[in-house]
């Protein structure tokens, strides 16, 4: 085993072996609200909020869960766009000693009853859009989910976008119940912001369940600690070099709800004090504009977004210069998409890489340092990086041979909840397997070559083949079904389903989509649809994908 071979090529500026602090993880705004209070935070739509006014409200919105039973080991799930509720919600659930489950708004009903259900999800925080009330209002019926907490657009649009909205966007409101299982966001927040802070144990108090399909497509719950998050932050803040407390703007265009954009663009904004340029979700032409306008300094992304923006046909009329520093994560990013966005810009674009199970960077490719095409860079800050045997995850590989990525570090979740088997499998004497396969060179980069996990990476969400498969097997015409992944051009990869139909049925792909509708989230729906008289099969009968993606490998990526 090479042990920190990477420290001979690391940034001169960063010490890998620098402490992390350890601490509750609504520090990071306690400390940053002490510090600028009169500093802009949130630029929501053009509604702006400062540290002191988000502090306020989260000490209010405390008392408020707090009213509502949230103490130690009681979840509290957040069903929500970008918007100031998410980040009001997400830290006023922490002083309130409860746990945050963030759940996609892509999710489909059976997602989410399954979610609910293995959390143990009691309250549930969302907003009154026809997108979003009705699949929770089912839930409220469905589960153990005891009450709804509803948040509205006006309530954080600037005027008079707040008067506007509910004239010109009536048909995207839904109609929300009237009774004890229902409390309106305005009324969360309705008291003097007293509250008892609870004793946290950082190291062992979990702040966020947050669920990851792992191999299997069982989506499991990843334990973050409070360390965890805070460490990660740390971790982060320290690789990105140079960054002025109380200077920087960041582009919060990522989906707070995901893990990367949770700690990347949310926490460590706050843990360095800069405002966050919100917006619900990523839309070419506001985003261009914003970052034109607004002037953002960071830009934590995905390859999808550096790929439409580099394509779009007007970009010379936009200002993008300043942007500094753009981390991409989610799914591999394009040598060319690196090198034409960094042309058109001036700024780093820098590629890293991370799980759910780690908080989520583990590696980057440095900012100021020698950033290496196809790797994933470097470890963290207190992160060690091991290859080993794909088999026998206690034999240490020498370097430069292929192996399982493992990641150490104070990052690593604390286990899956409520499945010690799991947990003891992924975990191995405090390294985690990450199911990757790949490479350490000489200076200490890692390069992943394979994935070990059929997982496929759409625009950085993860789709887990398994769910698409048993939805376009609920279908009465088919027989089989094989899914996998594959390259396209603006989203990393895409979903194609492989169909044999039972004899004597027909069905259309626009019939399969139609009807797949109601049963698969957005980014899992199928892009591509193939019937086959026949399927590719294993000796035993098993359907087998590795025919089909070398096939489509041959074709190369979709447009």
């Amino acid at each position: 085993m090479n042990e920190q071979i990477w420290l001979e090529a690391y940034p001169e500026n960063i010490d890998w072996q620098a402490d992390i602090p350890v601490k509750p993880l609504h520090a990071l705004l306690d400390d940053t609200v002490d510090r600028f209070p009169q500093n802009p935070f949130l630029d929501f739509l053009g509604k702006k909020y400062s540290y002191g006014e988000i502090g306020d409200m989260v000490r209010r919105a405390a008392a408020g869960f707090q009213k509502l039973g949230v103490g130690k080991g009681v979840k509290v799930g957040l069903f929500l766009p970008n918007c100031p509720q998410f980040v009001i919600s997400y830290f006023a659930i922490l002083k309130a000693g409860g746990t945050v489950v963030n759940y996609s708004p892509l999710y489909a009903e059976d997602q989410l009853l399954h979610q609910i259900e293995d959390s143990q999800t009691d309250i549930m925080v969302t907003l009154n859009l026809e997108a979003l009330y009705p699949k929770m209002k089912a839930m409220l019926e469905q589960t153990r989910l005891k009450t709804l907490v509803i948040g509205t657009m006006p309530e954080v649009l600037p005027f008079p976008k707040s008067l506007l909205f509910p004239l010109f966007k009536r048909s995207d409101i839904a109609d929300v119940a009237n009774d004890s299982r229902h409390l309106a966001f305005a009324q969360l927040l309705n008291n003097d912001g007293t509250f008892e802070p609870p004793t946290i144990d950082a190291a062992s108090d979990i702040a966020v369940l947050q669920y990851t399909g792992g191999t299997t497509g069982v989506s499991k719950g990843a334990m973050l600690s409070h360390a965890n998050l805070y460490a990660n932050t740390v971790q982060s803040a320290r690789w990105f070099e140079g960054l002025e407390p109380g200077q920087e703007r960041m582009m919060g265009v990522l989906p707070f709800f995901h893990v990367f954009a949770m700690t990347v663009v949310m926490n460590l904004s706050i843990y360095i004090g800069a405002e966050i340029i919100m917006h619900p979700r990523f839309e070419l032409e506001p985003v261009l504009k914003d970052l034109s306008k607004k002037r953002p300094t960071l830009f934590p992304g995905v390859p999808t977004m550096y790929t439409a923006i580099n394509h779009h046909p007007d970009l010379a009329s936009y200002d993008l210069t300043a942007i500094k520093i753009c981390l991409s994560g989610g799914a591999p990013l394009p040598v060319e998409v690196k090198q034409r966005f960094e042309e058109l810009t001036g700024a780093s674009l820098r590629e890293g890489y991370g799980l759910t199970e780690t908080s989520p960077v583990a590696c980057a490719n440095p900012i100021a340092g020698v950033s290496k095409e196809g790797s994933i860079g470097l470890p963290l800050p207190g992160t060690s990086i091991f290859i080993t045997d794909r088999e026998d995850p206690t034999k240490f590989l020498p370097q430069g041979e292929d192996g399982e990525i493992c990641v150490q570090g104070p990052q690593v979740m604390m286990g899956y909840w409520g499945r010690p088997e799991d947990s003891a499998e992924a975990i191995i004497d405090g390294r985690l397997r990450t199911g990757d396969v790949g490479y350490m060179d000489e200076q200490g980069y890692t390069f992943i070559i394979d994935r070990m996990k059929d997982l496929i990476l759409v625009g950085g969400f993860n789709v887990y083949p398994r769910h698409v498969e048993e939805g376009v097997y609920q279908h009465p015409a088919v027989e089989e079904c094989t899914v996998i992944g594959v390259d396209d051009e603006y989203r990393g990869q895409a979903v194609k389903a492989f169909v044999k139909l039972k004899a004597g049925h027909t069905l259309t792909s626009e019939e399969l989509l139609s009807f797949l509708q109601e049963k698969l989230g957005k980014h899992e729906m199928p892009r591509h649809v193939e019937f086959r008289d026949e399927l590719p099969k294993t000796m035993i009968g098993k359907l087998s994908k590795k025919e089909l993606v070398a096939e489509e490998a041959e074709k190369g990526p979709a447009a």
